[in-house]
């Protein structure tokens, strides 16, 4: 294609008035060249429009095959004017009812930001053909109205591949992932004319089993994938790793990238990298960069962020600020705002609060709400107050919505005692209609998801639950544990408090698990919020009295318990 493009440059004599054709093949190949191109240096001096314009200017009318590469380029919000005046020449030159050129105008209306009009043109269409379906469906999938893309979806006479892997893609996009999985099984029950699920539809039901942490069902994709014959080439194999170490199995997230050889690119790489970062192997994770430099494949954006995610979860100050360093100015990679944000939680864990504060004032865009949340974060850790006052005001006025700003303030009063100002928070919170999420953690056992809430009593099996639950922390206090009680942010008594934290989901999914599995099974538990510090001392005491491994993913990291101890070296 770079060679093609070349070939069709802008000093292309078909540009110049003194070179007319009437060809429109070789306008609408320049057209299509300079679409594919994007935006290469050396063709930006020409535009698919300024090429249509010039075509327009010799005479040469537009064909069926000119509109849809030229709406292609109109890609964005501030194209919309243009793409609209596009769809003017198509009714001019009675091309409206061309299939293919109707499809093109959903796409292009979609990709502009505009469903109304994607969706206009969509019934202008009196039979609308497969394509066209899925165009429509896509393009509502794109702009989040996952419902109404459902909708469209049971409506369709017919389904391919396509629109199979573009609804269960939509219901991942959404964060609908047990929604995707229901459909995935739904499309292999139906087999409706042999329709066969392809890379793309595979890598979306991996996503989802991934960000369930849904372990066993992504086992089971994987080997399904193997039986349809599948290649696990470079996009299904970063696929699996991620969903892999998502799911807290690093280890087989190691050996899909091990077992892809040289057929690595920079996402593979970086899927690994991250995954390391997520599960506290901050040494294996930067020894992976090494690696992955010394094959000259060049880190992007999304490398560096696993690199100093592992820094920050590690508390590596002085290299963190070295791979930001090296980040522009050896590999020429820009720093966004995440990886701004990635310095600022690097700090603000090691209790640096000043010198975050001064990475958050010297940033070249404006602080987002992840970054002054990570200011919160750490300055709530190191108990500096004044600064979470000012991390939350600026988190406010930026997200007036966002719970666990006001919940974090509040906690932090509360471990000082300060349960007045605790009171305020939440009755601020209460007036302004803010509801704190609530603890979740849940866990797959023989295929099926389990949920637990804090102090939950919706399982069928409640009773047995608690039962359980009750002879662990039993066991636990005979090898000497006592309940954290700091960490319960209620104005309680101490018996209150202790009761409190013992009905942590975490802990209920810990009993659910002994109650329903042997002795000695590893237990996973995906958490929706940061895993208390409670919780942690109890498990890592389950991990040694009960000889169990216990690996949780909070909503910042791994946590892997074995034999009294915790990857995270109690540093999270």
């Amino acid at each position: 294609m770079r060679t093609f493009t070349k070939l069709i440059s802008s000093t292309h004599p078909t540009l110049h008035l003194a070179h007319p054709t009437v060809e429109s093949f070789i306008w609408n190949t320049l057209i299509r060249a300079q679409v594919q191109a994007g935006s290469q240096v050396e063709v930006l001096t020409q535009t698919p429009l300024s090429i249509f314009l010039r075509m327009r200017f010799h005479g040469v009318e537009p064909d069926f095959h000119t509109f849809p590469f030229l709406l292609q380029s109109f890609n964005s919000p501030p194209d919309l004017q243009s793409g609209k005046q596009t769809h003017a020449q198509i009714f001019r030159f009675g091309l409206s009812k061309d299939p293919f050129v109707q499809t093109s105008l959903i796409n292009m209306y979609s990709s502009c930001g505009d469903l109304m009009l994607a969706h206009q043109a969509f019934c202008e269409i009196t039979q609308p053909d497969l394509p066209s379906w899925n165009s429509m469906i896509n393009a509502t999938v794109k702009l989040g109205s996952i419902d109404l893309a459902r909708k469209l979806f049971d409506e369709m006479p017919e389904r391919n591949v396509i629109s199979w892997s573009c609804m269960i893609n939509g219901y991942v996009r959404c964060s609908k992932y047990k929604e995707a999985l229901v459909l995935f099984h739904d499309m292999q029950m139906l087999g409706v004319n042999g329709v066969r699920p392809n890379a793309y539809t595979m890598s979306g039901v991996l996503s989802a089993c991934g960000r369930l942490g849904a372990l066993e069902h992504g086992k089971w994709v994987h080997v399904y994938i193997g039986k349809c014959g599948m290649e696990i080439d470079v996009v299904l194999g970063t696929s699996l790793i991620d969903m892999y170490a998502k799911c807290g199995s690093i280890e087989r997230a190691k050996w899909v990238f091990d077992n892809m050889g040289t057929n690595k690119d920079v996402m593979a790489w970086s899927a690994i990298i991250s995954g390391m970062a997520m599960y506290g192997h901050t040494e294996e994770c930067l020894e992976l960069f090494g690696k992955m430099t010394s094959c000259r494949v060049s880190p992007n954006a999304v490398t560096f962020l696993g690199v100093l995610c592992a820094c920050a979860h590690a508390g590596k100050v002085s290299e963190g600020k070295e791979y930001f360093r090296r980040m522009s100015e050896e590999f020429g990679v820009t720093p966004l705002i995440q990886h701004y944000g990635c310095m600022v939680d690097l700090y603000g864990r090691a209790g640096l609060i000043e010198e975050a504060l001064i990475w958050v004032k010297s940033m070249p865009m404006e602080p987002d709400v992840l970054v002054w949340g990570a200011l919160l974060s750490g300055s709530r850790k190191h108990g500096d107050i004044q600064t979470c006052e000012t991390a939350l005001e600026k988190l406010i006025e930026l997200d007036p919505t966002n719970s666990g700003a006001y919940v974090l303030l509040s906690n932090v009063y509360a471990k000082m005692g300060r349960w007045p100002d605790v009171r305020h928070v939440r009755n601020l919170m209460e007036a302004r209609g803010i509801k704190k999420v609530p603890g979740c953690s849940s866990v797959e056992l023989e295929g099926v998801l389990h949920e637990f809430l804090v102090g939950d009593n919706s399982h069928p099996e409640t009773k047995e639950i608690y039962k359980m639950l009750d002879e662990i922390m039993k066991r636990l206090k005979m090898e000497g544990y006592k309940g954290n009680t700091t960490e319960v942010l209620l104005d309680l008594d101490e018996e209150g408090k202790e009761l409190a934290l013992s009905l942590h989901s975490e802990k209920l999914a810990v009993a659910f698990c002994f109650l329903k599995t042997s002795p000695g099974t590893p237990i996973r538990i995906i958490k929706n919020l940061r895993i208390c510090s409670d919780c942690h001392v109890a498990i890592k005491m389950i991990s040694k009295v009960f000889e169990r491994e216990v690996v949780v993913r909070d909503c910042h990291r791994f946590h892997h318990f074995k034999g009294g101890l915790c990857s995270c070296n109690d540093y999270w």
